[in-house]
């Protein structure tokens, strides 16, 4: 008999012979054999190393409360051996079947990403009552506060953040990710002056490779025409997102306005836009043409990362003019806008 291993089959052997007292020497033994198999399920926690029986509480100190979801609070952890700080997510298992999907699906990504600008995920634990995330604590808060709070964002630190985004983006790509809900809320900031950018959230993320998708999803503000039509759509998604935080980064408020998300969905897919003055009359013409370049119409024709990257907007951010900085009230007020959009 084999022995299980691995959740490889067992395999029993027999020999079977004639019936009866009286054997012809000419009676040849006959042989059965039976296979048992014991598929092993896996759990939420298998997209992760296991972490044996320590329970969370016995690795952890948890602290103070940093945010709060549907299903899910994140709390400030601390390794009780190294003093090392972490961003802790706290998944009830009272969620849905949908929301548990979605949560393995993020843990499955989040697992293959490993970048300086992407949030790292350190380990999971499962548990009876709750999964935890044990994630990169970052503590520069969401880059639509800093937005709001700072006010001024010249054209070389704009297209500092923009260069890290993509950055990130294209190295997602190259890994068949497409993250579909890039926006300042989900771009978290770090370093000592708040200059670092986390890509996180990869709740709507999807591993796709070259192919193509048609869920529709997304934030009204940042989702691309294909997506509102309906159309199957590739992760050029994504570069659409990017041209929509680059607009708001120079002047403070979207490129596509409307009263209801109806009439923001409708000039987004006309991409019916334009860089009005007075706001746009000091930012620089390469600035305008990279924006131009990617919120197309034609996914096709958009640019991808690596293209973005290579942007003269980009590649001579240091020598951009300067442009005279919007008022702090003007910036909040477009923010404040695209806020109570985002909560209807």
């Amino acid at each position: 008999m084999k022995q299980l291993e691995n959740g490889q089959p067992i395999e029993f052997s027999y020999e079977l012979e004639p019936e009866g007292k009286k054997k012809s020497k000419a009676a040849e033994k006959g042989e059965i054999k039976i296979k048992l198999h014991f598929p092993i399920k896996k759990d939420a926690g298998a997209a992760v190393k296991a972490q044996g029986k320590r329970k969370l509480t016995e690795v952890y100190t948890l602290g103070e409360e940093l945010g709060r979801g549907g299903f899910s609070i994140v709390r400030k952890g601390t390794n009780k051996e190294t003093g090392t700080e972490f961003a802790i997510k706290i998944i009830e298992k009272t969620a849905g079947e949908e929301e548990l999907n979605l949560l393995q699906r993020e843990i499955d990504i989040m697992k293959k990403l490993k970048h300086q600008n992407i949030i790292s995920l350190e380990e999971v634990y499962d548990e009876p009552d709750n999964i935890y995330l044990v994630m990169e604590l970052v503590t520069g808060g969401e880059l639509f506060d800093q937005i709001v709070s700072r006010g001024i964002y010249g054209e070389r630190d704009a297209a500092n953040i923009v260069q890290q985004i993509l950055c990130a983006v294209e190295y997602m790509h190259s890994n068949g990710i497409a993250h579909r809900d890039l926006k300042p809320e989900n771009l978290l900031v770090s370093g000592p002056q708040n200059d670092i950018i986390k890509v996180t959230d990869f709740g709507l993320s999807k591993d796709f490779g070259a192919g193509t998708l048609k869920t529709s999803c997304g934030t009204p503000d940042y989702v691309a025409p294909e997506v509102l039509k309906g159309l199957p759509y590739d992760n050029s998604v994504d570069i659409w997102s990017i041209g929509v935080i680059t607009y708001i980064l120079l002047c403070g408020f979207p490129p596509f306005y409307g009263n209801s998300d109806q009439q923001i969905f409708e000039k987004i897919m006309k991409a019916d836009y334009d860089f009005p003055s007075p706001d746009w009359d000091d930012i620089s013409d390469e600035a305008k043409e990279f924006i131009s370049a990617i919120l197309v119409l034609d996914y096709n024709t958009r640019p991808s990362a690596p293209d973005c990257l290579l942007a003269p907007w980009l590649d001579n951010n240091a020598k951009s003019k300067q442009r005279q900085l919007r008022s702090l009230d003007s910036f909040r007020s477009g923010m404040t806008k695209i806020n109570e959009q985002r909560k209807k």
